[in-house]
């Protein structure tokens, strides 16, 4: 049974979390890296890193919360006109979200063992996390806006499913190889820092 002492350890590293989500939405180029013509978002590799620390429902929320800013902003301060159109849509703009940290938790949770090196799992943990958020956005905006594709993409409709498929090829791919890295090598220092802390309790 999990004490007072620890609900408010795990309460303080969510708030932290949370913390680092709205700085790296509020801010240019901490939440997306700009890489030639693509902007590669790194926001998963945070809720991967919340759900690997404080587990499934705690990354699902994170991730939820970077999804209701995308939401709130699609409205006051949309990051780009394509925004305007699709992230008004709390399906499209805040489920992707929620999934990252669902998927990530659900992975992780499910084959970590404390006795062996996660580095492998990890990596796994942050490759398919930051892939969910790719495939299920583009799916939602392909079944909800495939109608807007000239509004969005200045493109014909029928162009659109091969485009989406192009950018999760690009930017989906490199958004998860960048993740896959990343996520072992902050979370496994995170994971011994937990694991010290838990001692010293």
């Amino acid at each position: 049974m999990m004490t007072i002492r620890n609900k408010v350890y795990r309460m303080n590293i969510l708030a932290i979390f949370i913390a680092i989500i709205i700085v790296q939405t509020s801010i240019p180029g901490l939440g997306n890296i700009p890489v030639g013509p693509l902007s590669v978002t790194i926001i998963p590799i945070t809720i991967a890193l919340a759900a690997v620390l404080l587990g499934t429902k705690s990354g699902a929320l994170v991730g939820g919360i970077w999804g209701l800013i995308t939401f709130l902003r699609a409205f006051w301060w949309p990051t780009s006109p394509i925004a305007i159109y699709v992230f008004t849509n709390p399906l499209v703009s805040i489920l992707p979200r929620i999934l990252v940290g669902l998927v990530a938790g659900l992975i992780f949770n499910h084959f970590y063992d404390p006795e062996k090196r996660s580095r492998l799992l990890l990596a796994a943990t942050g490759f398919f996390s930051a892939l969910v958020n790719t495939i299920v956005l583009l799916t939602l905006i392909y079944l909800f806006y495939r109608g807007h594709a000239f509004e969005l993409y200045h493109i014909d409709v029928k162009e659109l499913l091969p485009y989406l498929i192009f950018v999760a090829a690009t930017n989906g791919l490199i958004e998860a190889a960048l993740s896959a890295s990343l996520v072992p090598i902050i979370g496994s220092a995170l994971l011994k820092l937990k694991k010290k802390a838990s001692t010293i309790k």
